[in-house]
């Protein structure tokens, strides 16, 4: 499909185009001490691979790659599918680091474009599953999805599913990638103008509302080197719900709020807070309430506001609530065509990247991405170990050095942060940054 090749072809050292996915297991009570080895070895066991899986680059006519997929028919499964442990003393920071190089490093295109990583030695007794797939070949939805039908909401389901053997669900069952449903929709901007996108524009610039190339530029919006380093921590959901009660406003906005907050913390650190506030591109859904069984691509690529210019998170909190609700509505009453369209053209701005000297010279369409992806709502369990963490990890972009990605997870809220090393530094406060904004607001709504 042309946006499985907009992705190969995007790929360079300085830009793997893979999404990747951290979890965090507590084996089941009467697990011996070689558990996660017979957890490894019945996964490997598991040799009937869905096309998917298959799936590598192509080359056609002699030299031109990318175009298409082979399917690989002797696939080496021990190569994808790896058991690691820990150096000590085995801490979620060794942990971390090591899912900082595996996610910096490009896949092999000579093989089906995906990585699973088996990890033990955490010295709490925990193991981790860190999965990497092409996103030509699966968005980072899908993989959580495709993650959360591997696992079961029975403690006693001792089934080990891996997840290169289930079938595709039926079509419909899963929401797709707001990256890829957007580029899709990009392809019919063109044909559209100027009518659709003219008219989308004119109804928000009528209601002075949020469009690209307003945001500040900042040390975030910058070219990019090769290398990344992730983080990850969970939130208690009942703390961000209390919050939300108390101010009257949606769990997304509490969590832009704690991100919007960590952000003014992080760039106050490095003396780079600019007097206007940063804009972040948030993915929601267009779908109306009506429209729940309604199969297709209604995501909007929506700007919002941070309020990272002031220093008074029930301020802040407002602000975003206020900006997510009005971009909201203005979308909700455009015409469809229109509404997505937009969408696209919003996104389509990061594609301008790759003109040599933009990102130097020119204002960012936004600083950063910030995505809430539906996980499970109940605790779930993989071969009897409880899913204790889901951080799912994006990809950054020249322009856009740092990628904040969360998911619900039955009683947490799970945050997943990607940047590149050269150009964030000491990513890992950003953690501590989230913590102090959330008890911010907490003082300020007197949740």
């Amino acid at each position: 499909m042309p946006t499985d090749a907009i992705f190969l072809l995007g790929e360079s050292r300085e830009h793997p185009m893979h999404v990747g996915g951290l979890q965090l297991y507590e084996p089941p009570p009467d697990a011996g001490r070689g558990y996660v080895r017979e957890f490894y070895d019945r996964l490997i066991a598991q040799r009937d691979v869905q096309p998917t899986f298959l799936k590598r680059p192509a080359t056609f006519w002699g030299g031109f790659p990318n175009l298409g997929w082979a399917y690989d028919r002797d696939l080496d499964l021990d190569y994808h599918v790896r058991r690691s442990a820990l150096p000590s003393p085995g801490r979620v920071r060794e942990l971390l680091e090591l899912t900082s190089r595996w996610h910096s490093s490009l896949l092999d295109r000579h093989r089906p474009l995906w990585e699973v990583h088996v990890i033990e030695g955490l010295k709490d007794g925990r193991f981790a599953v860190y999965t990497k797939m092409h996103h030509a070949l699966i968005d980072g939805v899908s993989g959580l999805k495709l993650m959360q039908r591997a696992l079961s909401d029975d403690p006693g389901d001792r089934e080990i599913r891996a997840p290169w053997t289930l079938p595709k669900p039926k079509r419909g069952s899963s929401p797709a990638s707001p990256v890829r449903s957007l580029m899709r929709t990009a392809g019919s901007v063109a044909a559209l103008a100027p009518s659709a996108v003219t008219l989308a524009r004119a109804a928000l610039l009528e209601q002075q509302l949020t469009l690209p190339f307003g945001a500040p530029r900042t040390m975030l919006n910058v070219k990019i080197g090769g290398a990344r380093r992730c983080a990850a921590q969970s939130w208690s959901l009942d703390r961000i719900k209390a919050v939300k009660k108390a101010a009257g406003v949606t769990v997304n906005d509490v969590v832009l709020a704690m991100c919007s907050g960590a952000l003014r913390y992080y760039l106050l650190e490095h003396d780079a807070l600019p007097d206007t506030s940063l804009l972040a591109m948030v993915p929601v859904s267009l779908r109306r309430e009506d429209e729940a069984d309604v199969g297709g691509n209604l995501v909007g690529a929506i700007l919002c506001n941070l309020a990272t210019d002031t220093d008074d998170p029930a301020r802040r909190l407002r602000t975003v609530s206020e900006s997510m609700g009005d971009n909201k509505k203005v979308f909700s009453q455009l015409p469809r065509l229109q509404a997505l369209a937009l969408s696209a053209a919003n996104m389509a701005a990061l594609s301008l990247a790759a003109v040599p000297g933009w990102v130097s010279s020119t204002r960012p369409p936004f600083n950063i991405v910030i995505s809430n992806v539906p996980g499970p709502t109940r605790p779930m369990y993989y071969g009897g170990a409880r899913l204790d963490g889901n951080y799912p990890f994006s990809i950054v972009l020249d322009g856009q050095a740092l990628n904040i990605t969360l998911t619900n997870n039955a009683d947490t809220i799970d945050f997943g942060l990607v940047g590149c090393r050269r150009s964030v530094p000491h990513l890992q406060r950003l953690l501590a940054h989230l913590e102090s904004s959330l008890k911010d607001l907490e003082r300020a709504v007197g949740a």
